[in-house]
């Protein structure tokens, strides 16, 4: 018996290796995502992580103005990174959109300084959401211009 392609995938919106994303419940965004099947989880770029009993206070420096989150944690998440370092994490529970989509999901807070964009979603934040397709970029945002 032949199987046919999971239709699935046909429906699933296509986006960029890298994307806008907004955080509406944290009122934050839009910050730059690097869209990245490597990876297995989601990071935010966060300076000050402080965690206190059942909360976990932040900095995000984003437009030039610095601004504090202060969110439930929950949990910590041992992430080695690119670079071969195991670090532990603080886990927060965010309302992601990207794009028309908006969904619940788990991202760790440290320091991306050095990584470009930041923000970066892993593929256990993208499977069954999207296709990625590597050779471009900034797709589910795109504003049809007047010719």
């Amino acid at each position: 018996m032949a199987t046919s392609p999971r239709p699935t995938l046909l429906l699933l919106p296509l986006a960029g290796w890298k994307e806008h994303v907004r955080l509406p419940k944290l009122r934050m965004g839009p910050l730059v995502a690097k869209l990245d099947t490597g990876a297995r989880s989601a990071a935010l770029h966060a300076d000050e992580i402080r965690v206190s009993g059942r909360r976990v206070i932040f900095v995000v420096i984003g437009d030039g103005r610095k601004r504090t989150y202060n969110a439930p944690l929950a949990g910590h998440k041992r992430v080695k990174s690119s670079n071969g370092i195991s670090e532990l994490r603080p886990v927060i529970r965010v309302t992601l959109q990207v794009g028309n989509l908006v969904f619940k999901t788990e991202i760790t807070l440290t320091d991306r300084t050095d990584m470009g964009v930041p923000m970066l979603l892993g593929r256990n934040t993208l499977k069954g959401r999207f296709l990625v397709n590597p050779a471009r970029t900034f797709l589910l945002d795109r504003k049809v211009r007047p010719r």
